[in-house]
């Protein structure tokens, strides 16, 4: 299987651009919003929703399944598509930003990493080798590299050494991978706050010549300018004809923002989580349910959405549902978030194939509010 991505449009005045990756379960539209479904589901939806809502791929988490119910269980079950009923492309992460997010319940060592369960306090080691195996036992269509994922504080002498480490592993990833016909193993930039470090880092993991790569370590914690910064002045040196993945950025800012630059995929768990707390996007901004204001607003959520939510429902009658406690209140938030994430992508892509991506990331900012 050649997991082929072709360049189709440019943008003359930014790095955005629009691209076609093909895998096993499908061709993916770039640039893409990936929804997160961390225990192999969506939150609150059906598969049926998620492609309801335009969704081209979702992305499932190792460590998560590692623990529960077990990579080989989910192998002898027909691996995850098949266990979820999700017949569209999958990504996995290697479970690596999971670990670091333990803290104290977390040793790093050349080796890998020892850590204890969330769950149940149970001691496991995850190494390039164990990853790469349990990846390869869940069966997505483009798995990660493992990785160390830094907070945005570390010094230069930690992030230095970090980022040489994972260029170790995923030397070691690559060795250990046993799908590379059916599975596209992406590797991981990173390298802190610090562009030569950056720099240093991208030289050194594209020497791998990998099917696409990720841009991992930020969107933990830094300023969104410095976010900006650094993918401007780093990701153009990234090969042009691979797909770059952006890995947990999925605010609507950020990602009219960061195509300019020339990222192809984000993923983010923000569309179900600020859902499961009244919020939704809009053109306007981000807005909450809960406000008093929409007691008896008989609008949709917003005016011309094609999301079932919008479809069916007013402001007041989700509001009551959320009030109330109803489950439907946070599946219809969800269905409405991941559709508006999708449906700018889709606006993204056509800016971009008529040539005017910088006037819609003018007017998408004249209008959107933070």
């Amino acid at each position: 299987m050649s997991f082929e991505y072709t360049i189709e449009k440019e943008c003359s005045h930014t790095g955005a651009r629009v691209g076609k990756l093909e895998t096993p379960h499908g061709v993916i539209e770039t640039p893409t919003y990936m929804p997160v479904g961390t225990q192999a589901a969506v939150k609150t939806l059906t598969p049926d929703e998620v492609k309801a809502a335009k969704s081209q791929i979702i992305l499932a988490n190792t460590y998560h399944l590692y623990l529960r119910p077990g990579h080989e269980l989910i192998k002898e079950l027909g691996g995850l598509h098949q266990f979820m009923n999700w017949d569209r492309p999958i990504l996995t992460d290697s479970g690596g930003f999971q670990v670091f997010s333990l803290g104290d319940l977390r040793k790093i060592s050349e080796e890998g990493v020892t850590f204890r369960s969330h769950l149940d306090g149970s001691k496991h080691l995850f190494t390039p080798e164990s990853v790469m195996g349990i990846e390869n036992a869940l069966g997505a269509d483009i798995i990660m590299a493992f990785d160390e994922c830094i907070p945005h504080t570390a010094d230069r002498t930690y992030t230095k050494n970090s980022l040489e480490r994972t260029t170790r592993w995923l030397e070691r990833c690559i060795k250990a991978h046993e799908r590379p016909d059916d599975q596209a193993l992406f590797g991981i930039v990173q390298g802190g706050m610090y562009k030569d470090l950056r720099l240093q880092s991208i030289h050194e993991i594209t020497q791998f010549d990998l099917p696409g790569y990720g841009i991992g370590g930020l969107s933990v914690g830094e300023a969104n300018d410095t976010m900006y910064e650094l993918l401007a002045e780093t990701v153009p040196e990234m090969p042009r004809h691979k797909p770059h993945y952006l890995m947990g950025v999925g605010n609507p800012d950020n990602l009219v923002q960061a195509v300019g630059y020339g990222v192809d995929m984000f993923d983010c768990v923000q569309s179900t989580r600020i859902a499961r707390h009244g919020a939704f996007w809009t053109a306007k901004g981000r807005l909450n349910i809960k406000n008093q204001q929409y007691s008896k607003d008989t609008t949709p959520l917003e005016e011309g959405c094609q999301c079932y939510a919008c479809q069916h429902f007013t402001k007041a009658y989700i509001r009551h549902l959320f009030k109330a406690g109803e489950m439907l209140a946070y599946r219809l938030l969800s269905i409405h978030n991941i559709y508006y994430l999708n449906h700018l992508m889709e606006e993204l892509r056509q800016a971009i194939r008529e040539d005017r991506y910088v006037e819609f990331r003018q007017q998408f900012f004249d209008s959107y509010k933070m």
